[in-house]
């Protein structure tokens, strides 16, 4: 841990909007490396996942929140309580929305329900590498005619540009305060949860439209091979249908395969060691109503 200066500010900042508008590519763009998985599915991220930025001027601690949508399970129930939540958790609010996208039903029903907080709000336009730039006033009077944001500040989450005016501007509603976490410390959640979201990243990205999002994944075992610097994982994929698993299998074994061998590169990298990664699959019927499985795949309702 950096020792501390007095001028050393810290806080949190919650990324919130419509699911699918770049909230995990701009945390893991500001921490240099991926800790929340990317998708180009809506309600990728289930739970908040803590990023945690460290530097010269303090710390900062992102929260990226499940997209907000109406629930249809008790799962998005259980996602959309998580996001609310956060806003007044925070000391700043970071409204994502999509340049290219516009402005949707989807951004006014969250917009209602950052008017009942005094958390500073952000704009955060993102994706204006896909914009032309003549589109990008007219989009921010829109927004900024339905809520009086403290700032506006368009990125290109993927490309990484103006992150560094975005950071600027966080750090200026920050106070001084403590360090959370050590400086060498980019996320609070444990290796278990990093590598299981590493393996369902993969699925949603090679089976495409054919998997929708009834698929968890639950980290059974992980041992460190006697006399060998090989770290052994094994995983399961679960589905809800019969025919979902057929799919993720594939034929004589090759979408398992090749979902195994993507997300083992993804854990070698969290982990630093050699991983052999063993992956099943089963079936639990209807598993996004049932209590007793989302407290098991940590969407732990009591929580919220």
């Amino acid at each position: 841990m950096t020792n501390q200066s007095l001028t050393q500010k810290s806080g949190f900042a919650a990324l919130v909007g419509r699911p699918n508008v770049g909230k995990s590519t701009l945390l893991n763009q500001v921490l240099g490396q991926k800790i929340a998985i990317m998708s180009d599915k809506p309600q990728t991220t289930r739970n908040r996942i803590q990023g945690v930025y460290t530097e010269e001027r303090g710390q900062i601690v992102f929260i990226d929140t499940p997209g907000i949508h109406k629930p249809k399970h008790r799962l998005g129930d259980f996602m959309t309580r998580v996001a609310q939540n956060t806003f007044r958790e925070v000391d700043v609010v970071l409204f994502l929305v999509d340049a290219k996208e516009g402005k949707g039903r989807g951004d006014e029903y969250i917009i209602e329900r950052l008017k009942n907080i005094d958390t500073p709000v952000f704009l955060i336009i993102n994706k204006i590498d896909e914009i032309h730039p003549d589109q990008l006033l007219p989009l921010i009077e829109e927004y900024m005619s339905l809520f009086p944001f403290k700032e506006v500040i368009p990125v290109s989450a993927l490309q990484g540009n103006n992150v560094p005016a975005l950071l600027e501007q966080v750090y200026a509603y920050l106070e001084e305060g403590p360090q959370f976490y050590p400086e060498d410390q980019v996320t609070d959640h444990p290796e278990r949860f990093l590598m299981s979201e590493m393996i369902r990243e993969k699925v949603l990205h090679l089976t495409h439209e054919e998997i929708p999002h009834s698929i968890a994944v639950e980290i059974e075992q992980i041992k460190r091979r006697e006399n060998s610097e090989t770290v052994y994982v094994g995983a399961v994929i679960v589905v809800e249908r019969s025919s979902q698993k057929g799919i993720i299998i594939g034929k004589q074994g090759k979408m398992l395969k090749e979902i195994g061998k993507l997300a083992r590169e993804d854990i070698q990298n969290i982990l630093g060691s050699k991983i052999f990664l063993e992956l099943w699959v089963k079936v639990e019927k209807d598993w996004r109503n049932k209590p007793k499985y989302l407290k098991n795949f940590g969407y732990d309702e009591e929580e919220y």
